[in-house]
């Protein structure tokens, strides 16, 4: 028997590739955003086919939309599902209508795989969201809690997506805070997220910081196509994405959320309508961002892991506003890619 433990060991490091091998494909998959403000947009149905036919093994929908969940049933797909910003009051309310939204739009479902809820969207009292404060964290702990009541809190994470503006001091991004105007909002629901080990769901727009100070920030940079900078506190940084991530890392370390991980629930570039705005731009971001959020390169400030991310967004929505709102999209309706990319 001693010739066949080479043999073995051969067999167990080649099983052990394999399982690392999947790991990594599993976390280093980009999903889509799929929002569903555009006229002559295909049916659900379609929608679900096309991710199959392209490889998108994940998606992001911003409301319990029956006809797509129905669709999604046996599909494989992980789904971000949204708890809209409008149904907040009602959620927070009280456990009983939690019980019932869970009922109603995750477990009327067994057939889909939910992998987070997200109560609420950009929810901030910097914004014109801010009549929303108040309901956040309560409709948070209710989902949460049915979710828990439902048996499915080791399969569904509960969270809420937030954008960067957020966060202040981002440059060096190692300075991020949160603004002192959102800390008593922000840091009991980075705290209720970390004592539950829920990521913190981030929206990252190169695109709009770029647009928002190009006098200071080369297009190069916000493209990944830069040799990239490094900061006066001396960490090199490729790329605007992996600093508006970072400064948000900084941020939630300093409002008691070390172990949570962010997720990119959103990230695009405009095809049409803005500043910046090209087919060529769109396709540059969009095609760098999937090879650097699959590697695993992470970040500085968290290396060697894949970012998890989700592309804004599968289709043109020209029922939004202001113009170049209506081009983030990455096929036509008639589901032909508007430019080449590869998940």
């Amino acid at each position: 028997m001693a010739g066949a433990e080479p043999q073995f060991k051969a067999t167990m490091l080649l099983l052990g590739l394999l399982l690392v091998a999947t790991l990594d494909f599993t976390g280093a998959q980009t999903g889509v955003c799929y929002g569903r403000l555009g006229s002559n947009l295909p049916s659900p149905a379609d929608v679900v086919a096309l991710c199959n036919q392209r490889n998108i093994k994940r998606m992001r929908i911003y409301d319990p939309h029956q006809p797509t969940l129905q669709a999604l049933g046996g599909s494989n797909i992980e789904v971000i599902l949204g708890v809209p910003n409008t149904d907040l009051q009602n959620v927070a309310a009280s456990q009983a209508n939690a019980n019932n939204w869970v009922q109603i739009n995750v477990r009327k479902y067994p057939n889909v795989k939910f992998r987070y809820i997200a109560v609420g969207n950009e929810v901030s009292p910097l914004t014109g969201t801010a009549q929303y404060t108040n309901f956040l964290l309560p409709a948070i702990r209710n989902i949460f809690n049915a979710v828990s009541a439902a048996g499915l809190r080791n399969q569904i994470k509960v969270s809420t997506a937030i954008e960067t503006g957020l966060v202040a001091n981002g440059y060096p991004p190692s300075a991020g805070t949160f603004q002192p105007q959102a800390q008593n909002f922000i840091k009991p629901i980075v705290q209720f997220l970390a004592g539950n080990g829920a990521p913190l769901l981030v929206n990252v727009y190169p695109y709009f910081s770029y647009t928002g100070n190009p006098k200071s920030i080369a297009l190069e940079y916000a493209l990944f196509t830069s040799s990239g900078i490094t900061t006066p506190d001396g960490v090199k940084y490729q790329n605007l994405f992996d600093a508006l991530v970072d400064a948000t890392y900084s941020a939630l370390e300093k409002a008691g959320g070390s172990s949570v991980q962010i997720v990119v629930s959103e990230t695009g570039w405009p095809s049409a309508g803005g500043q910046a705005t090209s087919i060529d731009n769109a396709r540059t971001y969009n095609n760098n961002l999937i090879k650097h959020v699959n590697g695993n390169s992470g970040t500085p400030k968290r290396p060697g892991r894949a970012i998890e991310t989700y592309i804004f967004d599968l289709f043109d929505e020209d029922q939004k506003s202001p113009e170049y709102e209506k081009h983030f999209g990455l096929f036509l309706p008639n589901r032909q890619p508007k430019y080449p990319i590869s998940f």
